[in-house]
């Protein structure tokens, strides 16, 4: 019955953890570029009450007693499905349709990676995500530019004042990795590369396998409201039953405990 307090209360910790993920992906249904996390669970050691396979004759084997002992979280995985594409009509909002991430450079000197596209210009016309990190390579947009021109592979042009043709000032590279789950995010939509994740593998949009860039869009969350409530559903509930079997432990540890009165 000990075991049985233990147990159920590795579920419930388990379940904790469970919701939490499932209110960050809620908390994040509005953030551009977000990807939602999934909770994963593995069964912890086990008992070996009666050894399965244990010989009870000379022809027969016994099937074995073994009790799990619980449950505990194994990871929390990133999901990098694509989310739904909004228009915005800015033309610094870029959305990735398929593969790819862009590359910032942060203040440190080391390069993070991004699928939120909603850039900005600084003072230095360099174009900026919303805290002011610049995109790689980097662009710098003329001050008499009237209008910025992002081609689906990434090329940059911009037309400036009393001029009528386009002037290109660099073309957009994209990263990709060979396992995009691996990445370790840092929050402000921002990733960084793990052992996991793999090296980044830069390129142009549209080439090898490389998604294309839609200006005047943006991606936005891919968290489904309606799965995350039911996974709260489902997480609540067996938070509830993990706590019925510790009062249950409990009740007949108190049952024993009064054998003699």
């Amino acid at each position: 019955m000990i075991r049985a307090l233990w147990t159920a209360a590795s579920g419930m910790q388990a379940q904790q953890l469970n919701i939490d993920v499932i209110a960050n992906n809620l908390a994040n249904v509005n953030t551009t570029g977000f990807k939602k996390s999934r909770a994963d669970f593995q069964d912890v050691m086990y008992q070996n009450v009666k050894t399965t396979g244990a010989p009870t004759t000379n022809s027969t084997q016994a099937a074995g007693i073994e009790i799990g002992l619980g449950t505990t979280p194994a990871a929390v995985t990133k999901v990098f499905t694509a989310g739904n594409i909004t228009q915005s009509g800015n033309e610094l909002d870029l959305a990735i349709e398929g593969e790819g991430f862009f590359q910032i450079q942060m203040p440190d000197g080391t390069t993070s990676y991004t699928r939120a596209g909603s850039f900005k210009r600084d003072g230095q016309g360099r174009v900026v995500t919303t805290d002011g990190y610049p995109l790689m390579p980097e662009m710098v947009v003329p001050s008499n530019a009237t209008k910025i021109n992002v081609g689906n592979d990434g090329t940059v042009s911009v037309v400036q004042s009393g001029q009528n043709t386009a002037t290109t000032i660099g073309t957009i590279q994209l990263a990709t990795f060979q396992n995009p789950a691996g990445l370790s995010s840092q929050g402000r939509n921002l990733y960084r590369t793990t052992d996991s994740s793999g090296d980044a593998t830069t390129g142009t949009a549209g080439q090898n396998g490389i998604g294309t860039i839609s200006q005047g869009f943006l991606e936005m969350s891919n968290v489904n409201v309606m799965e995350e409530m039911v996974n709260m559903i489902v997480g609540q509930r067996a938070y509830e039953i993990n706590s019925k079997a510790v009062q249950a432990a409990d009740d007949m540890l108190q049952q024993a405990n009064n054998l003699k009165r």
